[in-house]
């Protein structure tokens, strides 16, 4: 099932995406109630899914604008450095990784969690800005990202799955120098419009999320091109390690990592310029494609 976020006649709605993506229905048509975007469902969902059928001949997708799944998270945006283990031995080679001191010491022991702010999330579709004044080092990292369902703390590996309601696409925007210059991930990572996410949320009921075929390309350039079984630090290992002693509430996103490709790993590397398009396509998930401008 795909569910989305729109705007629709000056209004904000979540909605039903038709198996083939050409047509929506709004959820407040079959819930009796106003459902002003995916937040707002997402702790109820598993109870809810049943009602969540399609009623008359919906709404055409391009009569709507989408917006992002979660178009304002409630709390940071959790991400996971170096989880794939060409991307972690291209950073460390880069120059600019903090974590590690040499390329003997890339593959991190422990998951490295860092967020960004809530308000750097954009839409599919949405302009990323070049930050100018600010950073010429632009770099795009595509991403799988989950979106937990129930809340907890102190999760374990076993029961990991069943706190997810769903999975989408983030695009994991990093400004390179300002992440050498401060020597840690946050500011470079949370500049205006640097977490494009979307364009939908796939439920958990129809991913494998451990065997994902991950690509972006660069204008017309296949940059990355990987699965998520190549993840350092599973699904279930990132929300038992979170969640530890962190309470995880519905909503909250975890974006699990970027593979090899990203322009840092080049020699020289291919940062990213004014006019750029970053298109991301994770298999079952759709596609999310950003402009830089």
């Amino acid at each position: 099932m795909k569910l989305a976020t729109v705007t629709h006649d000056g209004r904000m709605k979540a909605v039903l995406v038709g198996p083939d993506a050409t047509t929506v229905w709004p959820l407040e048509d079959m819930l009796g109630r106003p459902v002003p975007d995916l937040t707002s469902i997402i702790a109820e969902l598993d109870a809810i899914k049943p009602r969540l059928k399609p009623t008359g001949a919906g709404l055409p997708l391009s009569a709507v604008k989408i917006e992002a799944p979660i178009p304002r998270p409630a709390r940071n945006v959790m991400c996971v450095g170096k989880n794939y283990h060409e991307h972690a031995r291209e950073f460390t080679k880069s120059g600019f990784d903090s974590s590690a001191s040499s390329v003997a010491d890339a593959i991190p022991t422990a998951p490295i969690i860092f967020t960004k702010v809530p308000e750097c999330v954009v839409a599919n579709g949405a302009d990323i800005r070049y930050p100018a004044g600010v950073s010429d080092s632009l770099d795009y990292e595509a991403e799988l990202a989950v979106i937990i369902g129930r809340g907890g703390r102190g999760i374990s590996k076993a029961d990991a799955y069943s706190h997810i309601c769903g999975y989408t696409i983030v695009n994991d925007v990093t400004a390179r120098d300002l992440q050498g210059r401060h020597k840690q991930w946050f500011l470079a990572k949370s500049l205006d419009t640097f977490c494009p996410m979307g364009p939908w949320l796939v439920t958990a009921d129809a991913v494998d999320p451990a065997n994902l075929g991950v690509k972006c390309w660069v204008n017309d350039e296949l940059r990355q091109n990987a699965n998520t079984r190549d993840l350092i630090f599973d699904i279930p290992t990132l929300i038992e390690t979170i969640s530890a002693g962190l309470t995880l509430r519905p909503g909250d996103i975890i974006a699990t990592g970027t593979p090899a490709g990203v322009g840092i790993g080049f020699s020289p590397p291919k940062f990213l310029q004014r006019g750029d398009r970053v298109t991301i396509e994770i298999e079952g998930l759709g596609r999310l494609s950003n402009k830089v401008a």
